[in-house]
């Protein structure tokens, strides 16, 4: 409970500092929480159980996913789920940006990511990126180059971030066409531009949304698939929908992107004046999608408090990643 109102409270003082250029709960000039809020946060946290942390997977598990989507016999559902776990590993999504619950819980402010959220970008003749229309063609979306999703409000305060990812390349494992066969899909069955891109519809023409327990399960069926707890030592109940977001953050961290780079991906609360750097957007996420898609063979040095991974490690090239879950904090 503690860092859960830590953050509101730092969203609450940030957004009224903007306003008055005074921070109200924080010490002038510090980051750090005036000494009444400082010792009730530090109560709480002591009450606080210890918080179970998730483990980052890799480009493989919405892979795995999406590719399911491919099969003859796939639901419109299992079409979804793939999409949707694209979308989320290289976006950074936090899951209640692109999936309902099962209860809703109004006194949450992020707000899912809707079919007028989604802009598509193609390059002109000279490679620079234009905006295709609202009434673009099927065969336009699913080659744009590039895509943007604005967010109109989020779990930290901000409201109308915009996050952008180009093509990597690839024919069906990118972030562009997931996002592109949400959008078709859905327009097929509604013009409503505030249906959200969780919807889905079966042959009955029925909506309905991927819900985070969707998520949830179709990823611990991909880890077990992929054998994360033989070949990596993470255990499937390790593996959440928060770990397609830190797994994202890990895949860019390994690719030699910077801190910076990172947190304004994912939207991470910190240095204030990222939340502001649009004017580069598209040049600033141009060739993320690809490197992000290269695997690394990350093996958890955490893995060995949960099984013994020796063996398999032994037995691996010497050119094995090894990382730590550095970017696992959300």
């Amino acid at each position: 409970m503690a860092g859960t109102q830590e953050e509101a409270l730092s969203a609450v003082n940030t957004t009224i500092a903007l306003d008055i250029n005074e921070q109200p709960f924080k010490v002038q000039g510090s980051k750090d929480f005036l000494p009444l809020i400082s010792q009730t946060l530090a109560g709480w946290a002591r009450e606080d159980p210890p918080t179970e942390k998730k483990m980052p997977v890799e480009a493989d598990i919405p892979e795995f996913l999406a590719e399911l989507g491919l099969e003859k016999e796939a639901t419109e559902l299992t079409k979804a789920v793939g999409d949707l776990s694209l979308m989320a590993f290289y976006f950074l999504l936090r899951v209640g940006e692109y999936t309902i619950k099962g209860r809703r819980n109004e006194s949450k402010q992020t707000v899912q990511f809707r079919i007028k959220d989604v802009t598509f970008f193609k390059k002109d003749h000279r490679g620079i990126l234009r905006m295709l229309p609202r009434n673009a063609s099927e065969e336009e979306i699913l080659s744009a180059d590039a895509v943007t999703l604005k967010l109109e409000n989020q779990k930290n305060g901000w409201k109308g971030v915009c996050v952008s990812h180009h093509s990597n390349g690839e024919e069906y494992n990118n972030p562009t066409k997931a996002v592109g066969r949400r959008y078709i899909h859905i327009k097929k069955f509604t013009t409503d531009p505030n249906t959200f891109l969780s919807a889905y519809f079966e042959e009955d023409g029925l909506r309905r949304d991927v819900k985070d327990s969707d998520m949830r399960t179709a990823l611990k069926a991909a880890a077990e698939a992929l054998d994360y707890v033989g070949t990596r030592g993470i255990p499937v109940d390790k593996i959440d929908t928060h770990s397609l977001r830190i797994g994202g953050a890990n895949a860019l961290s390994l690719n030699g992107y910077s801190k910076e780079q990172i947190q304004k991906m994912g939207r991470w609360r910190g240095d204030t004046f990222l939340e502001y750097i649009r004017e580069s957007l598209a040049d600033f996420s141009e060739g993320m999608s690809k490197s992000m898609s290269k695997l690394f063979g990350f093996v958890s040095l955490e893995a060995g408090v949960y099984t013994d991974i020796t063996q398999a490690t032994v037995e691996s090239e010497y050119e094995v990643n090894v990382s730590t879950p550095a970017a696992s904090a959300a």
